[in-house]
């Protein structure tokens, strides 16, 4: 039998969700509620990594017993509430169902969705904090219509180096962008984006694009030239983790 499971989870007090040795990571942790869980060893596959502080909403990974003499005797509606008895407070399966064994958590996927939370009011609010990114600042109506312009310019098929990590070894950089787009909820500015996969620091490079906008450091209508250049130093900043959510995966 294997699970797909549906997780969400605050990333501040972990290096992420990949295993890293004995580092505190997502993976870690849900490897070792799954044992405790089930009473046998599985294998535990996630549908991404996600970096240090980063947080997710609807993460998806696949559980399976590693012997295929074992089976996993929870029913599928209590397996949530017997992996959760065994995770932290911060993390916690939502759902699980059963999928046929050739789905992969990762390579079954076609598209992801996240968001970024910008937080424009002051002061700081301690509650949410490394949940959002503190700008310290208000953002007028006019800079987020300019900010909505820059986002838009990353729909489409395009060679994303410009907004990937310096020193990434990845070299297929192209990716497509279904949706880019904000809105704004009470004091908090979020960032929308929709693609078939994700470069390293992405999604953090595009938001300290758009704060750059904001700023009045980068014109709006330059995006698709800066995406064209296809060199990392004319775009904006990488943005903190603090506010990015991986929030939903698409099979």
């Amino acid at each position: 039998m294997k699970i797909l499971l549906t997780i969400s989870y605050v990333g501040t007090n972990y290096s992420g969700y990949q295993l890293q040795g004995d580092k505190p990571t997502i993976a870690l942790m849900l490897n070792r509620a799954v044992r405790r869980a089930f009473g046998i060893e599985c294998n535990v596959t996630g549908c991404s990594r996600t970096d240090k502080g980063v947080h997710a909403l609807g993460f998806c990974a696949t559980v399976e017993p590693k012997d295929k003499n074992d089976k996993i005797t929870v029913p599928i509606d209590k397996i949530p509430i017997a992996i959760n008895s065994c995770l932290p407070d911060d993390i916690a399966v939502i759902s699980a169902r059963q999928v046929n064994y050739d789905f992969h958590a990762r390579y079954s996927v076609v598209k992801k969705e996240y968001v970024y939370k910008i937080r424009t009011a002051t002061p700081r609010d301690p509650f949410l904090a490394g949940r959002v990114l503190e700008y310290g600042k208000e953002i007028s109506d006019a800079s987020l219509e300019k900010m909505q312009i820059g986002a838009s310019q990353f729909v489409g098929t395009h060679k994303f180096d410009a907004f990937m990590s310096t020193g990434s070894k990845i070299e297929d950089t192209t990716r497509t962008v279904y949706k880019s787009y904000l809105t704004r909820k009470g004091n908090i500015v979020e960032f929308h984006i929709v693609a078939d996969g994700f470069l390293y620091n992405m999604v953090r490079i595009m938001v300290g694009t758009l704060l750059a906008i904001e700023k009045g450091k980068i014109n709006e209508s330059t995006v698709g030239w800066i995406i064209n250049l296809r060199d990392r130093k004319n775009a904006g900043a990488t943005a903190k983790p603090d506010g990015l959510y991986l929030k939903k995966i698409y099979y």
